[in-house]
């Protein structure tokens, strides 16, 4: 019972965690302008995504423009679009092997095959939220060491945009799920390999050994 539990929840989490993946690596807000001084005199905000730059007007009337070209991307900007893309790729396997290992499902009979294939989900998934850890610190110290660069114009000031704090958010679901995962590998090995007790030898009432225990 606690095996299958473990598995829901763990599950669970993750599947929130990949759908977060996928809404942080479509979000166009990774890099947004920041507003510096005693006074607002712009009439629009700039957001800068992994596939595309936006120009929000005052009047909320909103541009949009693909990049162009990869190699003209900051080498960041390169990097999280690789290892987002690849986090969901294998978040998406990883559930495909967790179900197939799930108490609830009778794709394999084995218990122990099934706890190992649900401990390779979860080692999936943590690999999963690592590749979109990676590139999510990165864009923030590269966006912070801009902003705190006196030699950066105050107008290419850029400030951490909502798309990161998703991509933390989606990390650290992957993780806690993938872990909740693997500790439910751990519960079934246990029930399965048991520790077996030889029976003791019984005793007579007077404290000699059974003469039944003697050839």
């Amino acid at each position: 019972m606690l095996t299958a539990c473990l598995e829901f929840l763990g599950l669970a989490i993750c599947g929130s965690g990949s759908l977060l993946v996928v809404t942080a690596c479509g979000m166009p807000m990774w890099k947004v302008s920041a507003f510096i001084g005693s006074y607002i005199v712009t009439a629009q905000n700039i957001w800068e995504g992994l596939w595309m730059n936006c120009v929000v007007q005052s009047t909320g009337q909103m541009q949009c423009k693909v990049h162009d070209s990869v190699l003209a991307l900051t080498a960041d900007v390169q990097t999280a679009r690789a290892l987002t893309v690849i986090s969901a790729v294998l978040a998406v396997a990883a559930l495909a092997v967790t179900v197939a290992g799930a108490q609830c499902t009778t794709c394999i009979k084995d218990e122990v095959m099934k706890a190992r294939v649900v401990h390779a989900g979860g080692v999936i998934y943590i690999v999963s939220g690592l590749c979109v850890l990676v590139p999510i610190c990165w864009m923030a110290h590269n966006i912070i060491s801009g902003f705190r660069d006196p030699a950066v114009p105050a107008a290419q000031k850029r400030e951490i945009g909502a798309a990161i704090y998703v991509g933390w958010a989606a990390s650290g679901l992957l993780l806690l799920g993938g872990a909740l995962l693997c500790c439910s590998f751990s519960q079934v090995v246990r029930g399965a390999y048991s520790i077996q007790y030889s029976p003791t030898k019984s005793i007579a009432v007077n404290g000699d050994f059974n003469k039944n225990h003697y050839v």
